[in-house]
Order: structure tokens, then sequence, then C-alpha cells
């Protein structure tokens, strides 16, 4: 398993397949699991998005269609009544279950759409996430944990608003690269197993991070973090010099340098 979070963290960022990297991570918790069955779902959804879809020519049809294929035919949905059940950011139980949290299912749509060569990207919304479906010339929103209900301007600006308060620019929504897409995957379980007081599997996924993402500063912080809470200085130590070679952030950097004049000499 090892060998494969390497590889990801070793991979060009356009030879990321998200739905292929997403099973992977899911499949370091679940050794042993036959994937076949989820990549059989996958090849069916795809086999009924391009017969579906076959003559969506629009970002808007391709957006309908996709509707009409993952929640209409397949039933995905978000997770609403269980959110911060770990199971809802793990693409081997999302699959099996139909239900995600916005970045799971937001994997899951992307990958389809990208299967039948159309434009799609994962959009990164201060508090949520969505998916852009097409080009610049006729882009389209969708909301993959709304059951892929369209988000139009105004919604979008409402969202913001809602997250942050007035003035929040909408400029600030972004597509976001495959790597980073699989941080916020893992760092979703991160969060919520922190917040559940396990703190030795929050580690666990911030290590996992560090290799798929290793130019990641925030990823081998928070592992530094968590290593010193464990009373693991020389790990932490580590980790603390890896976040200097990968920012120039110069906050960041003078945080770093803070904490490393308080570990006791090695």
């Amino acid at each position: 398993m090892k060998e494969d979070l390497n590889r990801l963290g070793l991979m060009e960022e356009e030879d990321i397949l998200l739905d292929q990297a997403a099973l992977t991570l899911a499949l370091i918790d679940q050794p042993g699991t036959d994937l076949s069955l989820c990549d059989d779902l996958l090849d069916a959804i795809e086999t009924r998005l391009d017969l579906v879809g076959r003559d969506a020519e629009t970002s808007a049809e391709r957006a309908d269609a996709m509707s009409a294929v993952l929640v209409g035919e397949f039933g995905f949905e978000g997770g609403a009544d269980t959110y911060d059940d770990p199971a809802n950011a793990d693409l081997i139980r999302v699959l099996v279950r139909r239900r995600g949290l916005p970045v799971s299912l937001s994997i899951l749509w992307v990958a389809m759409a990208r299967r039948l060569g159309w434009a799609a990207h994962v959009l990164d919304v201060p508090g949520h996430v969505l998916v852009l479906i097409g080009g610049e010339a006729d882009p389209v929103i969708v909301d993959p944990f709304a059951g892929g209900e369209r988000v139009d301007a105004d919604r979008l600006a409402a969202m913001l608003e809602a997250f942050g308060g007035t003035g929040r620019a909408v400029t600030r929504v972004a597509a976001m690269p495959n790597r980073a897409v699989l941080v916020r995957l893992l760092q979703n379980q991160a969060s919520r197993a922190e917040q559940a007081g396990k703190g030795r599997r929050a580690l666990e996924l911030y290590e996992r991070m560090t290799a798929v993402a290793p130019a990641y500063a925030h990823a081998w912080w928070e592992k530094a973090r968590l290593e010193l809470v464990d009373d693991r200085v020389e790990a932490a130590r580590s980790s603390l010099s890896s976040v200097l070679e990968v920012t120039r952030d110069a906050g960041l950097r003078e945080r770093v340098a803070s904490m490393l004049h308080t570990l006791p000499p090695a």
C-alpha cells in the first residue's frame, strides 16, 4: 500500500485518474477488498452515461444526462443524515451505499464525465465542493451533494456570503488540481477523526496526505503537530523540516522555525 501511495505522489498531475486514485486510498483501510465490483459499477455508469448523453453537446445537456444517470438511475446522493460518517469519504463504501460527502460525490461525477472526454472539474468553494461541467464558453456548475442541482451565479454568491459574510468575491471559486482533490478527501477524514478523539487515526491520514501530495505544506505541519502530541519528537522535527523545504510562505516558515526552536536537542 505504501508503494501505491508513493506512486500517486510521483505521478504527473494530468495522469491522476480521480476515481482510481480515490479507490486506492480507500483500499488502504480495507485491505484484501476485491475492487472488481467497484470497477464493474463504474464501467456500468460509464456505459449508461455514454448512451443517455450520446446526443448531449452543450454543457447543460451533459449536466442533465449526468444527473439522470448518477442520481436518477444509480441513486447517488448526499449523505446528509450521516454527514460525519467516515464511510461518506471512502469511495469503496460510497459506491456500495450510494451516499457520500460533497468531495467524494464530486470525484465520481468528474471522473465519469472525463471518461467520456467531457470537460469537468472539481470546484473549491469555501465550505463546500461543487462540479463545473464544460469549458469557458458554456460552463455549468452543479451540486452533486444536492442531487446534481444547478448552481447559478445568484446561488453561488449566496453560498459564499453564507460562509463568510458579505463582500466575499466569487473569484475565490477555483478549479482544483487532481492532487488537491485527493488532499481534500483525506482532509475530510482526518478532521473528523481528530474531532472524534482519534488522534492516531488522524496522524495516519496526514501521513497518507504527505505521501500523495509531498509539496502540500499544511499536511506536513499537521503531521508534525500530531507527532508531538504522540511524543514523537524526531519524527516531528523531520516533518517540520519538510515544511521548510516545500513552502515559501513567510508566516508559516516563521511558525515552523519557532516550533523547531522549542524542541529539545536531538
